[in-house]
């Protein structure tokens, strides 16, 4: 049967209510998506690895499960796609490289696992920025498989380094993708393409099975068409696994319902991310969402972080476990067949940090902990921009000065997507409007296994707004 365009766009709990209600079947479902993916992938560079025949024999299997009353949750019988570092047994997992272009695994990760368990299909490999930026790039074409190209505007990238993951679920590709974020990658990728990602709390979600970058900083999370779809699939991935030594051990069950009433919440924010550090197209969008927020009931409280090197030790800490990791490729000299010459040499200079050096930034972020931890006593969730401005040019070098005027003497919360990173604090971005036709996110951070609150609050919003709804504009 022919899938309507509109499914394409439906969230995954429409999905699963329309596959109960037997409007098509998990193979339909799947082989519409497979068929998307292979046709429209390549158009936003956005495809790594198709895998058809897999996902039509677990498509079946869930149609049988599904016959036979055998419910397993919101997710049986929805295709998905998975940023290509983690790995799939059989497959080729090319961390987005060509000197890993041949790279095969005879395992899989453990949120594929645990995916397969609640019967989603997994329909693709998506694409990335090679080795998820380790070392630095300066171009968007960093990539095995070319820039990431942003569905609602083909000269303006998808963000990095889950270029592929935010394309796929912007372009209606797939209902739903994992990502991973070290320092920003699943927010700028949601952010730029308009989609909903949510960065889990350090150690809740396994990392067994992924391509490490930075061991104390990874986190593995989705990227949706909602925050509800995000709750569903976190609860899906998250859970202890002894297999990854960093591994919280918690689980996290979605339940909303049992958040904290919203008029109990002190939201903090800073005027001066939205009307000095933002790109001014971007302003009216963000004055707006503060509003909806606002509307919800809670108190916004205006916070400020305090004065830290946050970006110095952040970029610190990722070089210097970012060239440990791929000290290997380096020392073999195949690091020269990477695509961005910033990238070759950042990986090369991350070899000569000092240990005196790391274990300074390792000490100051847990400054950045201790700080975090008190803003937290004085507020339940911090709000800022995902993203200041919409997604860059495609053919802009990503190193360039980001501001032409003097920059603003308050910081705000503007390092708030590097302390967040630090101190292992979960993240909800929220489309929430356009800038020069491109979407634009604000975040929502929480302290630590905190995010039924955040996805309670996320979900009010989406409620009152339809930014996550919109779709990118036919031939874009």
């Amino acid at each position: 049967m022919a899938i309507p365009e509109e499914v394409f766009f439906a969230t995954v709990t429409e999905l699963s209510q329309r596959l109960r209600d037997k409007e098509f079947t998990a193979v339909e479902l799947t082989r519409a998506f497979c068929d998307r993916m292979e046709k429209l992938g390549p158009r936003y560079n956005a495809l790594a690895l198709l895998l058809r025949e897999e996902a039509l024999r677990k498509a079946r299997e869930a149609d049988d499960e599904i016959r036979r009353g055998r419910l397993r949750g919101v997710l049986q019988g929805i295709p998905f796609g998975a940023k290509d570092l983690l790995c799939v047994r059989g497959k080729p997992t090319t961390w987005g490289a060509r000197p890993y272009a041949g790279q095969v695994f005879d395992y899989d990760a453990t949120v594929l696992r645990k995916l397969d368990r609640a019967r989603a299909v997994l329909v693709a490999k998506l694409a990335m920025v090679e080795l998820a930026g380790a070392g630095g790039y300066r171009y968007a074409s960093a990539s095995l498989t070319g820039p990431g190209l942003n569905p609602w505007d083909r000269t303006r990238w998808s963000g990095g380094s889950s270029s592929g993951s935010g394309a796929a679920v912007a372009a209606g590709l797939v209902p739903f993708a994992l990502a991973s974020e070290t320092w920003g990658s699943i927010l700028t990728p949601s952010a730029y393409c308009g989609v909903t990602g949510l960065r889990p709390t350090y150690g809740l979600v396994s990392r067994y099975g992924a391509m490490p970058l930075s061991w104390t900083m990874d986190k593995i999370g989705p990227m949706c068409r909602s925050a509800e779809d995000c709750g569903h699939v976190l609860r899906a991935i998250s859970g202890g696994d002894s297999n990854d030594p960093s591994s919280s051990g918690k689980s996290f069950y979605y339940a909303p319902q049992f958040a904290r009433k919203f008029s109990d919440l002190r939201i903090g924010y800073a005027p001066v991310d939205i009307e000095e550090w933002a790109e001014e197209s971007a302003r009216p969008a963000f004055r707006q969402a503060l509003e909806v927020l606002r509307s919800l009931g809670v108190k916004l409280v205006e916070v400020e972080l305090p004065d830290l090197p946050y970006g110095l030790v952040a970029g610190t800490i990722i070089s210097a476990e970012g060239s440990a990791v791929f000290e290997p490729l380096i020392r073999s000299g195949k690091v020269e067949e990477l695509a961005d010459q910033k990238q070759i040499a950042g990986l090369k200079a991350g070899l000569e940090i000092a240990a005196k050096d790391y274990f300074k930034a390792m000490r100051i972020r847990r400054v950045v902990m201790e700080e975090m931890r008190k803003l937290f006593t004085q507020v339940d969730v911090l709000v800022s921009p995902s993203r200041f401005g919409p997604a860059t040019r495609i053919s802009e070098p990503l190193d360039r000065p980001a501001r032409p005027k003097p920059e603003p003497k308050r910081r705000g919360l503007r390092d708030l997507g590097a302390a967040g990173n630090l101190a292992g604090l979960p993240a909800l971005s929220l489309p929430c409007g356009f800038a020069e036709n491109l979407p634009v996110a604000i975040q929502l951070v929480g302290r630590p296994f905190n995010e039924n609150n955040l996805l309670a609050l996320g979900k009010a919003f989406q409620d009152q707004t339809d930014w996550h709804r919109r779709r990118p504009p036919v031939g874009a």
